[in-house]
């Protein structure tokens, strides 16, 4: 009887032992099927290609690549967002100046009145493997820099320099604005006809001046200002518009850099003023400010 018992405990114990061998193999070949898609997932290349402006540029940022003229920072918030999404091949094609005819045509380059020669279209570093485009571009084709610039005000008492861009009622920089709709589509087709698979990030422009200015801080009246930032997001606003309209995903920076414009101090402040307290070109973004942009594209490409 009892030889009876130890068999039937011997078999329990045969098949338990026969159960749980079955289960190591089974979680051996998961992992090495999970070891085996990750290694696949990481091998997989991820191409790069980031074109723009002098927003996404990054001039006067230190330390500068590339053409000097196109004052590209390799603290631009491409090449920080390169090194965040560990890529296999970047190209950082982006260069201060350009507007939407530069991504199909070569960019005439000048410094300080200087020739500098020409960069190659921007489109020519896209191909049929790049699996990721960042695009920031609008502000020269709208003209907003040199706008800007033709408000400054010593004067507390001048009138407003609206009356040099507002004629009859009619916005001369809403309508460069608007015209500027029809040239983003069409640059955002063909990034799509060149790159097929990438994922196409169109950033808009940030916070540049608080409500009613800080005059003399930044030189330009209260009424003036408030236009002017009005005229930086009426162009996001366009910018949105046709990233959805043709695919593309547009990433607000305006939104979060509220509180981070030219007006604030030393260290919270993401764009400089027509005075830079930072290594940054005037009222463009600091090595803050294009740090800031990098967190918020990787926030919406991981999100």
């Amino acid at each position: 009887m009892n030889s009876s018992r130890s068999k039937g405990r011997s078999s329990r114990s045969g098949k338990s032992r026969r159960g749980l061998g079955a289960a190591l193999v089974a979680v051996a070949a998961l992992a090495t099927l999970g070891a085996g898609t990750a290694q696949a997932q990481a091998a997989t290349p991820q191409v790069y290609v980031a074109l723009g402006d002098s927003m996404a540029s990054g001039p006067l940022v230190p330390p500068i690549t590339g053409p000097l003229a196109c004052g590209r920072s390799t603290r631009n918030y491409a090449h920080l967002l390169a090194d965040q999404l560990k890529v296999t091949t970047f190209h950082d094609v982006t260069c201060s100046g350009a507007d939407t005819g530069d991504m199909a045509a070569p960019q005439k380059l000048s410094l300080l009145g200087v020739d500098m020669g020409t960069a190659a279209p921007q489109f020519d570093a896209l191909s049929a493997d790049t699996t990721l485009v960042t695009l920031t571009i609008g502000g020269n084709d709208a003209g907003l820099v040199g706008v800007a610039q033709d408000c400054m005000q010593l004067d507390p008492t001048a009138d407003s320099c609206q009356k040099k861009f507002v004629v009859d009622g009619v916005d001369k920089v809403s309508q460069k604005i608007e015209a500027f709709g029809p040239k983003l589509a069409a640059v955002l087709d063909t990034v799509h006809q060149r790159s097929p698979q990438a994922r196409v990030l169109v950033t808009g422009y940030g916070d540049y001046i608080k409500k009613g200015g800080c005059w003399p801080i930044v030189p330009v009246l209260g009424k003036d200002a408030d236009w002017l930032q009005g005229g930086v997001d009426h162009l996001n606003s366009v910018i949105a518009a046709q990233s959805a309209a043709h695919g593309a995903e547009y990433v607000d920076v305006r939104t979060p850099s509220a509180g981070h414009d030219a007006c604030r101090a030393v260290g919270t402040k993401w764009v400089e003023g027509f005075v830079p307290t930072a290594p940054a070109a005037p009222l463009h973004p600091n090595a803050l400010g294009e740090a800031a942009y990098a967190r918020f594209i990787g926030a919406h490409i991981g999100g």
